[in-house]
């Protein structure tokens, strides 16, 4: 059900995407501070609402359809607003545009193949890119303006931010290629399967 408390957390991650926008608009250094954690916890939730699932037995359609959807939202989102907000180095770009074109990509794939009732699994390298990419995220929000009120300002946090965003961008190359191929060989194995089907007999 929506309201079982593993959908409501994955629910959160898509109430916090106003919420990021408005703090990162203010451009105040409380407010990226504020940005950092309200992204960071939604980010979180994305590791407990799986695990309370499995743990109340809570799965569900709805859930397993929306949980990558809110995932893909809040990045796409985050990645936006630093972008839109020059957040981001001209260098720091690419990283970014790599991850939200494999988002897309990874989509695309599911799509596909959901359609021939194949899922796509999760790889234990796919949640180390997400571990990465979130925290990259989450730093970049914060920026050097959060540790400046932080009294951090010894810190670059920005560059750890795009190094991270970096770590992120490989892994997820690497990652979508893996899923690339997956995709490739199930659609092979379509394409003889359909061939070999009898064709309907014409109609009059």
């Amino acid at each position: 059900m929506p309201t079982d408390l593993p959908n409501l957390l994955t629910l959160s991650r898509i109430a916090a995407i106003p919420v990021l926008v408005v703090l990162v608009a203010l451009r105040d250094p409380w407010g990226d501070f504020a940005a950092c954690v309200v992204f960071s916890a939604a980010a979180i939730t994305d590791y407990f609402d799986g695990k309370l699932a499995r743990e109340r037995q809570q799965t569900s359609a709805f859930g397993r359809m929306l949980d990558p959807i809110a995932d893909k939202l809040l990045v796409g989102a985050a990645l936006m607003l630093l972008a839109g907000m020059d957040r981001l180095t001209t260098i720091g770009l690419l990283p970014a545009i790599v991850i939200l074109l494999r988002e897309i990509l990874v989509s695309g794939l599911r799509e596909y193949l959901a359609g021939l009732s194949v899922g796509l699994p999760v790889t234990r390298l796919a949640k180390w890119k997400t571990g990465f990419q979130m925290g990259a995220l989450g730093t970049l929000l914060a920026g050097d303006t959060a540790a400046s009120v932080l009294h951090l300002s010894f810190l670059p946090v920005s560059l750890i931010g795009e190094l991270m965003l970096w770590t992120a961008a490989v892994l997820t190359l690497v990652t979508g290629w893996d899923y690339l191929q997956a995709g490739l060989r199930h659609a092979g194995a379509a394409e003889p399967a359909r061939a070999a089907q009898p064709s309907e007999p014409a109609r009059s």
